[in-house]
């Protein structure tokens, strides 16, 4: 059996077209790390969940896993916790935009003439929260917050008020757990908000004043536009991942209670896979959430492509 090899003619003309062929895959080289991490993290994963939501299983390993259809979608639909918690969770979103959209940007605007050194000692201040631990800040809050010895509701005796039970009364519970999220995640937001705020061009800023605009215009017609792009970067950020946000918080305070008043759509699917062990109910949950959220992440990026301004 003889060799083939390439003759002499043709070794040149091989080598150039190896190079156009290298040069032409070099990018989805460099792209192939990320896309792995896509695809093995991400993608198996939910296509696995997808799977899963048609199949009735309980996590053993020995244990069939029985295709079911539709049913568990049916079921989930006929539930109303599922109802509860998914309103609970838009309660959830519309509770977090004031606390960390609105309030940080009031901050980041409103203290950007500060000197150095004061805003500096206060962003560092106000970022605190965002580097305790979730169980942590939980624990902490717990102890604050507790009906017959927390230093909250001391403070109202004191004052010949009642003990209010922030965690206990299904009024408050909810508003209680977003009021703790909110808290967590002010100092993210304004950190974000005072960086996007400090970029802008201070020469816009000198010829408005100059033009003898007052603080208010300037904040109205420069600032505002200008950091419109994070604004609505936030606003995504909190829509999508909010209620994921609290889901330490209810977990370690009210597991979902009193009465399913804190639950949200995020804890909802927990309890269903580790709780129960229905793993079908969990991957259906988190099927429907994916669909709903990414809707949702649909609209906000076609309305920050059209209501976003950039000083080019």
């Amino acid at each position: 059996m003889s060799d083939i090899s390439l003759s002499p003619a043709a070794a040149p003309r091989a080598w150039p077209r190896l190079g156009r062929t290298y040069r032409a895959l070099r990018p989805y080289l460099y792209l192939f790390p990320a896309l792995a991490c896509f695809i093995i993290w991400i993608y198996e994963p939910l296509g696995r969940a997808f799977l899963l939501s048609f199949q009735q299983w309980n996590l053993l390993p020995t244990s069939p896993k029985i295709w079911v259809g539709l049913d568990n979608y049916r079921n989930i639909f006929d539930l109303p916790k599922f109802w509860q918690a998914l309103g609970n969770t838009g309660w959830y979103l519309v509770g977090l935009l004031p606390l960390t959209v609105a309030l940080p940007l009031a901050i980041a605007i409103f203290t950007q003439d500060l000197p150095a050194r004061s805003r500096n000692l206060y962003r560092a201040l106000i970022f605190v929260p965002m580097i305790v631990p979730p169980v942590v800040g939980a624990a902490v809050w717990r102890w604050l917050l507790d009906m017959n010895h927390g230093i909250i509701n001391l403070g109202l005796q004191s004052l010949g008020m009642e003990p209010v039970g922030f965690l206990s009364d299904p009024d408050l519970a909810l508003w209680t757990i977003t009021f703790i999220t909110g808290w967590k995640l002010i100092g993210f937001a304004t950190l974000i908000l005072s960086a996007a705020n400090a970029a802008i061009d201070g020469s816009l800023i000198e010829a408005a004043r100059l033009d003898g605009a007052s603080r208010w215009q300037i904040v109205r017609d420069i600032r505002l536009p200008l950091l419109s792009p994070t604004i609505l970067l936030l606003v995504l950020m909190v829509v999508l991942l909010g209620a994921q946000w609290s889901f330490a918080y209810i977990h370690v305070l009210t597991e979902g209670g009193p009465l399913g008043s804190t639950s949200n759509i995020y804890y909802l699917l927990w309890q269903f896979g580790f709780g129960s062990l229905s793993v079908g109910w969990s991957s259906a949950s988190a099927v429907i959430l994916f669909v709903g959220f990414g809707l949702m992440a649909m609209a906000l990026f076609a309305l920050k492509a059209r209501f976003t301004f950039h000083d080019d």
